[in-house]
């Protein structure tokens, strides 16, 4: 029998839309196998998703789940924030649902000097 994610969305008490995730998928005493979360994130390619609030379709492209796992704000992460981003792609369509304060800052890195025609 599959086990599927529980997942809840709750709202707190000024309203803010807060994502509940209790199925642990990845687990470790004391580093995240970041492959087995970039080999997850695959499922996501190529599907779009809308923001609720802005009515915004994100589409994730194939550089999307080696981008998550190379960041520099992922090699610097470690124990339960580590363990709290990986566990948190599980739900990366929910997330993009409920994402709230749109807001925008120019890419000043030469990686960035070929990004998506919209993006």
């Amino acid at each position: 029998m599959k086990k599927e994610n529980i997942i809840d969305i709750i709202t707190d008490e000024d309203g803010r839309k807060i994502v509940v995730i209790t199925d642990i998928r990845f687990k470790g005493k004391r580093n995240i196998d970041w492959e087995d979360v970039e080999n997850y994130l695959k499922e996501y390619v190529g599907k779009c998703y809308e923001v609720v609030e802005t009515a915004d379709q994100v589409f994730i492209g194939n550089d999307f789940p080696a981008e998550l796992k190379g960041s520099e704000d992922t090699k610097r992460l470690c124990g339960a924030n580590a363990k709290a981003k990986a566990n948190a792609t599980q739900k990366i369509p929910t997330l993009l649902k409920c994402a709230t304060n749109k807001r925008w800052q120019e890419n000043f890195k030469g990686k960035h000097k070929v990004d998506a025609k919209y993006g």
